[in-house]
């Protein structure tokens, strides 16, 4: 393994992935209220949020971010 990538909690992980998993726990108005952006608050799909997220690096790192915090919450493992 790549030693630059040894500790990256997101090495491996799609934002698909990493999307539906914060989906799932915060649901699509949770979400909204910690990452205020329309592709959460307005009419939200994975696919159209997906769509966004590729588009724009300074909300993906949101994600990003939050998914990484949701998961050292949690002292989960990847």
């Amino acid at each position: 393994m790549n030693n630059d990538q040894k500790n990256n909690p997101l090495h491996g992980i799609t934002l698909e992935t990493i999307l539906r998993q914060l989906v799932e726990y915060y649901g699509w108005d949770g979400l909204g209220d910690r990452i205020r952006i329309n592709c959460f608050l307005s009419d939200p799909s994975v696919s159209s949020s997906l769509k966004f997220l590729r588009k724009t690096p300074w909300a993906r790192n949101k994600v990003e971010e939050l998914y990484v915090n949701w998961l050292s919450d949690r002292n989960l493992s990847l």
